[in-house]
């Protein structure tokens, strides 16, 4: 039987070598004791990649088994489906029967802001989990880049949370008149709180770094939750399809929260769950989830709130809300940037 040739050897040979340049295979990961103190996590023995390699080769390395593989991806994918499902409802008008087109005007900016909010704060992790092990210069600015993300977010959710998923008593509460401005104050203090934690404190870290990190974030989070949580408290569940889901966004961050804060399961098998189900990964799935499911209880607040937002709250202050999250993206970029020049000088001082 004659043989089919698809292509001449030599063609093969010569594309060989150019794939190979232009996807290099990055060099094996390595054990705890050889890289760098900063860059090591507790109870985590095995899957570090070396440093100082190219910024190529950490862009790679997303295609690569390491122990941060899927702290990367979780976020990714949990971005590019808030994206998606945005651009469906937004098309979709919520599946509504007029199938109309979203339109950006006072009631639905908010909204936006928020879907940009989550975009921004996972990209900005996915970001410093993949490249952070390019030197220690890189690892401080990445992660001051990823606590603006974070703050960015708790403004996103805070500013939607107030004007789509409150009710009238809560809004007229002394809690509901301060709301927002105690909300960004909070937003921007989470962010210079864990920017400095992570500059000041030195591994092995003691305990008061993570309280440093974890009661402005803490507080926050009950102050964003607060017209969610008199809501609960407060309706009947069936009555409107976005409790249950609020519900749910709820008790998976506490679920996230608790695997931030603890090193579990890691602490009781080291070097089991490096590659796999190591605490910071169970952390970035569950919130992945519970922001997934907090866009869901927000599209359902939405279409019950935009027919009067305008009439209630008036379009000029929506709009003067909705200017207050770029000024306090601007001051929580200010305040990374001035705790990166910091880790430029201690890193300077230490060399010398």
């Amino acid at each position: 039987m004659p043989q089919v040739s698809f292509a001449h050897p030599s063609l093969c040979l010569n594309f060989l070598p150019l794939l190979h340049r232009l996807l290099p295979s990055n060099p094996p990961t390595v054990r705890d004791v050889d890289v760098p103190p900063l860059f090591r996590e507790r109870f985590i023995l095995t899957g570090y990649r070396p440093t100082g390699m190219s910024w190529r080769c950490y862009a790679l390395s997303l295609f690569q088994i390491h122990n941060e593989t899927l702290n990367v991806w979780s976020h990714l994918l949990a971005a590019a489906f808030v994206v998606l499902r945005f651009m469906v409802f937004a098309i979709m008008r919520g599946g509504g029967p007029e199938g109309e087109g979203f339109s950006v005007d006072a009631s639905s900016l908010p909204l936006v802001l928020y879907v940009l909010s989550a975009v921004t704060y996972l990209s900005c992790s996915a970001a410093a989990h993949l490249l952070q092990s390019h030197s220690e210069q890189a690892h401080y600015s990445l992660f001051f880049l990823d606590y603006v993300g974070v703050a960015v977010y708790q403004y996103g959710c805070a500013l939607a949370l107030c004007l789509y998923s409150s009710n009238t008593a809560w809004r007229q509460s002394m809690l509901g008149q301060v709301f927002l401005p105690a909300a960004a104050l909070l937003a921007w203090l989470s962010c210079t709180a864990c920017c400095y934690a992570k500059l000041r404190f030195r591994r092995p870290y003691p305990l008061h770094r993570k309280l440093c990190q974890l009661i402005p974030m803490g507080v926050a989070y009950l102050l964003d939750i607060s017209p969610v949580a008199h809501r609960l408290a407060t309706h009947n569940w069936t009555g409107s399809p976005a409790l249950p889901l609020h519900f749910l966004q709820v008790v998976l961050f506490m679920l996230s929260a608790f695997f931030f804060s603890c090193p579990v399961p890691e602490r009781f098998s080291p070097g089991r769950f490096d590659i796999v189900g190591h605490g910071h990964q169970l952390f970035h799935i569950l919130l992945s989830l519970c922001t997934l499911a907090q866009q869901e209880a927000l599209f359902h607040d939405f279409l019950w709130r935009q027919p009067a937002m305008v009439r209630e709250f008036g379009e000029e202050r929506l709009l003067l809300a909705c200017a207050s999250f770029p000024c306090l993206t601007l001051c929580c970029a200010l305040t990374a940037l001035a705790m990166r020049r910091q880790a430029q000088a201690q890193l300077m001082k230490e060399q010398r």
